[in-house]
């Protein structure tokens, strides 16, 4: 991408997006698409990282396009909170370094590209030569540039703007007298790409915290129900066991959750005593396995809305297992930014969650969620032997 000339179109890239923060790793891939110069890569930001950022660092993680035509291709997009002080802490710039070379540790990287979006910021005056590094946040993509490039990879272009709205100015780090406006964000490529693709854009990062935050008054509700849901479900285990079906009771149990989805996707709410059900249910590690196969089916999207209202309604080690189930397919489909939040309240609620840690851990390392694939289809195969066919896989 040029940053060398005033609103000069730079060459396409190819681009396959992931984000993260400081505080929580957030990636969401979105499949080959084009970005032709700044303002549109700027523009396409929202879209790249689920939501509108404010006070941010984003960087993109670049590769050696496989077509010797095309420009590298976009592999990542790493965004971090910008410190409240309009002033770089000390070292901020090598934690940065180190999170964004965690990345490329997972990608065959060569450069990167910088933005930093903060409404404290001034477009500056034009001078005369490049003056490079302008303003705190300048010496700060200059201090983050410095340890990547020890690891020979390279800053090829780095930006400023205070907002991501249709006409704001942008202006390049490297050169300030490379300027320009931004296109409208809505009708950025990259954007129409997730409409289209049923990925919603947050306006900010709150709107995807909000989604997770405890029901107190459902949770005290369906607290009430707990016990006599898990005395039911032990019964019917050991009276499936009595008969030399040991699955039955999990067949049963499967089915449950099916149906609540499909009294979801009908427009029926679930009562105490249903989250209570449902609470147990999941409670079966056989169980929950084989709902991860839901994250690549027809019905992914319903089930997401069920672990939303699980994950509102559980604590503790339930609340955990709800909010790793819509981890993993918010994983899975590209959203990493919900993908981070509910990873972080699974473990939040239960520290000692091996499934989210592991989920985790793949989405901090920058693992692509088609290596995560395999865990979905080991769900169907479960599904398969207690006798439920949970459809094909399309996505």
């Amino acid at each position: 991408m040029s940053d060398n000339t005033d609103d000069a179109p730079s060459p396409a890239s190819d681009a396959t997006t992931s984000a993260a923060d400081q505080h929580s790793q957030d990636r969401a891939p979105v499949g080959a698409l084009h970005v032709d110069e700044p303002g549109e890569l700027i523009a396409a930001v929202p879209a790249m990282v689920g939501f509108v950022p404010q006070r941010s660092l984003v960087v993109a993680v670049l590769s050696s396009s496989p077509d010797r035509e095309h420009a590298p291709i976009i592999d990542a997009v790493a965004r971090f909170d910008l410190p409240p002080a309009f002033r770089p802490r000390h070292g901020l710039a090598a934690a940065y370094a180190q999170c964004v070379a965690q990345i490329f540790a997972a990608e065959s990287a060569t450069e990167v590209l910088a933005v930093i979006v903060d409404d404290r910021v001034r477009e500056p005056r034009r001078t005369r030569g490049h003056s490079a590094g302008i303003g705190p946040w300048g010496r700060l993509i200059a201090a983050f540039a410095r340890p990547l490039a020890q690891q020979e990879v390279f800053l090829a272009g780095a930006w400023e703007v205070g907002a991501i709205e249709a006409g704001q100015r942008w202006w390049s780090l490297l050169d300030a007298n490379h300027r320009g406006a931004l296109p409208d964000p809505a009708t950025s490529m990259v954007t129409v790409a997730h409409v289209l693709a049923g990925r919603p854009i947050r306006r900010t990062r709150s709107e995807l915290t909000d989604l997770l935050l405890p029901d107190t008054e459902l949770a005290q509700q369906v607290a009430a129900h707990l016990d006599d849901a898990l005395t039911l479900a032990q019964q019917r285990h050991t009276a499936a066991a009595r008969h030399g079906d040991p699955d039955r009771c999990r067949r049963r149990a499967l089915e449950v959750v099916l149906s609540q989805i499909a009294n979801i996707d009908s427009g029926a709410a679930l009562t105490a005593a249903d989250c209570a059900e449902l609470a147990a249910a999941l409670r079966d590690r056989t169980v929950r396995d084989a709902l991860f196969a839901l994250a690549v089916g027809d019905h992914a999207a319903v089930a997401e809305n069920l672990w939303i209202v699980l994950a509102r309604a559980l604590s503790g080690s339930d609340r955990a297992d709800a909010a790793t189930l819509l981890g993993y397919s918010a994983y899975i489909r590209g959203d990493g930014p919900l993908a981070g939040i509910a990873l972080h309240a699974a473990l939040d609620a239960d520290p000692t969650h091996s499934m989210a840690r592991l989920l985790e851990i793949s989405l901090r390392t920058g693992m692509r969620p088609d290596t995560l694939r395999r865990l979905a289809h080991c769900g169907l195969g479960i599904a398969a032997d207690l006798g439920i066919d949970l459809g094909p896989a399309i996505r």
